[in-house]
């Protein structure tokens, strides 16, 4: 599930749910136009022509394709719609691991992970060179991740922006929900009671310590 935004032409918010089942064997990358938006709401993969050249962007799932591979489903993961340009060292290097430890946190808990991604555009970026449409570069992105241990909810947030170093891990770019609520401009939590989305959103997350983060990294 996202939310496309026709300003920026990327969605504002991507959530999903990774299991066991849905994780399979590596597919093939068909990058399509968006079929149920608007030619004006969204890019088509032309735009991101030479944009790795003169930008270093690759083009960046937010629901990542190895997380459903193992559905029948997984096409409509290469629609632009669920793409972004996110920065090669980002994407390949923090962002990369950071979704092989959600895989890994599933496979090994043999249990389902909730996720919320999305960019965020605090400072103005670059545009794509080949791009014909108007549309705005995320300057960083968010995710926040949710797991269901009986009645408790362990969670894990991070923010990293678009200049990450190849060489940062996602364990030093942790924050509170409430920071990713703050620049995102979003609800996380919009049906749990008030109480107790504060507690969750006001602390560090739980999770990190089982997406193999140690306590100070």
């Amino acid at each position: 599930m996202l939310f496309n935004n026709p300003k920026t032409k990327f969605a504002d918010w991507a959530a999903y749910r990774v299991s066991p089942s849905t994780i399979g064997r590596s597919r093939p990358r068909e990058w399509k136009a968006d079929p149920d938006l608007a030619p004006e709401e969204t890019l088509e993969p032309e735009d991101f022509r030479g944009a790795h050249a003169a930008l270093q962007t690759d083009r960046g799932h937010q629901v990542p394709l190895a997380s459903f591979s193992g559905t029948r489903n997984y096409e409509p993961l290469n629609y632009m719609s669920n793409v972004t340009p996110q920065r090669t060292p980002l994407n390949q290097k923090l962002w990369n691991l950071l979704e092989q430890a959600e895989r890994q946190f599933v496979l090994e808990k043999s249990a389902a992970l909730y996720v919320v991604t999305g960019p965020l555009y605090e400072r103005p970026m670059p545009p794509l060179p080949g791009a014909d449409e108007e549309h705005t570069v995320p300057s960083g992105y968010f995710k926040v991740l949710a797991f269901e241990r009986g009645d408790d909810i362990d969670t894990a947030a991070v923010i990293a922006e678009q200049e990450t170093g190849p060489g940062e891990s996602y364990c030093e770019h942790r924050v509170t929900i409430d920071e990713v609520e703050a620049r995102a401009v979003l609800d996380i939590f919009p049906l749990l009671p008030d109480d107790r989305a504060r507690e969750l959103e006001s602390q560090e997350g739980s999770l990190f310590s089982e997406l193999g983060c140690e306590d100070g990294q």
